[in-house]
């Protein structure tokens, strides 16, 4: 067997497939990053299980449908990959390096689904999806593409996966999300949709950093050889479109959301970045890197409108924006293989053939995975159920599903802007206002006849210490400091996620806290306000309250005499 196998290749070929399963890390951080902190256990959970779901599963059913022979719409039953695969495999490549490849691949496509259908699925039953997709549903449309069924024989094209991996995940996603539900509080009554911002755009922007990297793993390892002056150059030029594609579409999602809503949206413009990688995928290998800009233009155009369309029209809840940037730029992505092709493409006097063929590609796949995640989906659905209940969804699936009271449990945990859309408290608690018997007096005048005020000041983090230098100028030594969240929206001020006006955002502010007998009251106001004030929005605000009494723990003074410093 000596000499039938080419180092180079097959180094290039696992290296790549490194690279494509480091891609589960980037879309685990982009989904918890765009979700909520008290699901972010179950965000990681369902990316890992995937990955470890679907190795074996694709291993005992997969890649035998996928490659196991040259039949128009399905390989062969080879549980174990113990057949002659000698026909198929690329040159210098053994077998096993090319299953692991195709394995990681696998497990692309099925975890694009995990972010549209974030935060309200139940994880047994997402388990049970993540085994039907790398079993059955993607290698069938994954044989037709790159097994020699009927579409390969068609001539349809597309290189690296924009259709074979990622339109197959969008389109899961789509009808998973359409069957599942908005998240509660997502729309209004009159179906309007409302903001819920992820709690950490830092880990969203690192997931796009690391799918950005591995991209080149991804469409750069579909060479499956690195041997020879045309494999060579190959991978150059498949780099080049790569990143250039990404690039211009991260540059157009940028300045088309700076238009459209007054500010360049961070979580837009990284979505934007996907967007491009996607797109570029099918034609990588055809294109030059002037038809990688235009399609990384065109995928930044389809990525924004089309998250928009499919939640403010469709009032499909997509946490992350799988739809729009795996199934809509998957499958424009493919489609511009037949214009920009240089080859083949209508762009450059190829005709409309190719384009046809692609046309009819990306529908037919598009229809093959409809219609077998609908039935799978409502299977789940009927027999044990596709959503966790509303107190479950309410409380976060990290404590319900997983037993985990918070991913940060060494930190202070971040609020949910629309917890319930109203509803706050667990299902069945009692209200407080019939929990807590509540009274109400006047304030008294301590015993000293010394009238007792608390100044409570909400202001900006940075403002601390002029506030602190000012109160101490006018003999005010002792306060209370505490970081808290507050709500930054003020009328005429309008924020926008992803497209969607906030209806509030809470931001970090400093609560300071004075009581105050012998100081004038007026005097620690306008010294607090000269210490805050710029002139915009998010100065803060004084709040003033009489207090009835102060008692010292230590020695039970009461009043004025409570509030001396003691020598």
């Amino acid at each position: 067997m000596e000499g039938l196998y080419s180092s180079s290749n097959t180094i290039w070929v696992l290296v790549a497939a490194a690279l494509v399963f480091f891609m589960q890390a980037g879309f685990a951080m982009v989904e918890t990053g765009f979700t909520r902190a008290k699901n972010a256990g179950n965000i990681i959970m369902k990316n890992l299980m995937d990955f470890s779901l679907g190795t074996p599963i694709y291993w005992l059913f997969g890649f035998g449908i996928m490659f196991g022979s040259s039949g128009l719409f399905i390989g062969g039953f080879d549980p174990m990959v113990k057949g002659d695969y000698s026909s198929i495999l690329p040159s210098g490549v053994p077998l096993m390096a090319f299953l692991i490849f195709q394995t990681v691949f696998c497990a692309t496509a099925a975890t694009i689904v995990s972010g549209a259908m974030a935060e309200r699925t139940k994880f047994s039953s997402y388990c049970i999806y993540s085994m039907v997709i790398s079993a059955f549903v993607y290698p069938v449309s994954g044989h037709w593409i790159w097994g020699g069924g009927w579409l390969a024989q068609q001539g349809f094209h597309d290189f690296a996966g924009s259709t074979a991996v990622h339109m197959v995940g969008g389109v899961a996603a789509l009808v998973g999300a359409k069957i599942l539900g908005p998240r509660i509080g997502k729309y209004d009554k009159n179906g309007k949709p409302k903001a819920i911002p992820g709690h950490s755009l830092t880990l969203g922007a690192l997931g796009v950093f690391i799918l950005w990297f591995c991209w080149f793993g991804f469409n750069g390892g579909s060479t499956v050889s690195a041997t020879g002056d045309d494999a060579i150059l190959a991978m150059g030029s498949i780099f080049v479109t790569t990143n250039m594609a990404a690039a211009v579409a991260t540059v157009t999602v940028m300045c088309i959301t700076w238009i459209r809503y007054k500010k360049p949206d961070v979580s837009m413009t990284l979505n934007g970045s996907l967007a491009g990688l996607v797109a570029i995928t099918a034609g990588c290998d055809l294109v030059t890197p002037l038809g990688a800009a235009v399609i990384g233009i065109l995928a930044g155009f389809v990525v924004v409108f089309g998250i928009e369309f499919i939640d403010k029209v469709l009032k499909i809840d997509d946490p992350v924006g799988a739809i729009g940037v795996h199934g809509l730029c998957g499958a424009f992505g493919t489609i511009a293989v037949g214009l920009f092709a240089q080859e083949d493409g209508l762009f450059y006097g190829g005709g409309v053939k190719l384009l046809l063929t692609q046309i009819i590609g990306v529908v037919s796949v598009a229809a093959w995975v409809t219609v077998t995640m609908v039935i799978t989906f409502y299977l789940i659905k009927t027999i044990i159920g596709l959503r966790v209940s509303k107190e479950e969804e309410i409380l976060g699936l990290d404590i319900k599903e997983h037993g985990l009271t918070s991913a940060y449990a060494d930190f202070m945990p971040s609020p949910d802007v629309f917890a319930s859309g109203g509803e706050v408290a667990p299902l069945g608690a009692v209200p407080i206002t019939q929990a807590v018997k509540v009274s109400t007096t006047g304030y008294t005048v301590s015993e000293d006849k010394q009238k007792l005020t608390q100044i409570v000041i909400i202001a900006k983090q940075n403002k601390f210490e002029d506030l602190k230098k000012a109160m101490n100028a006018i003999e005010v030594t002792g306060m209370t400091v505490t970081n808290v969240l507050g709500c930054g929206i003020q009328k005429g001020s309008t924020e926008f996620y992803r497209g969607v006006p906030m209806d509030m955002n809470l931001l970090p502010k400093i609560k300071v806290e004075i009581v105050v007998s012998k100081v004038p009251v007026e005097t620690v106001v306008n010294e607090a306000r000269k210490a805050l004030y710029t002139g915009n929005i998010g100065d803060g605000k004084i709040f003033v309250y009489d207090v009835e009494d102060v008692i010292k723990v230590r020695t039970g003074e009461n009043g004025f005499a409570a509030l001396q410093d003691e020598e």
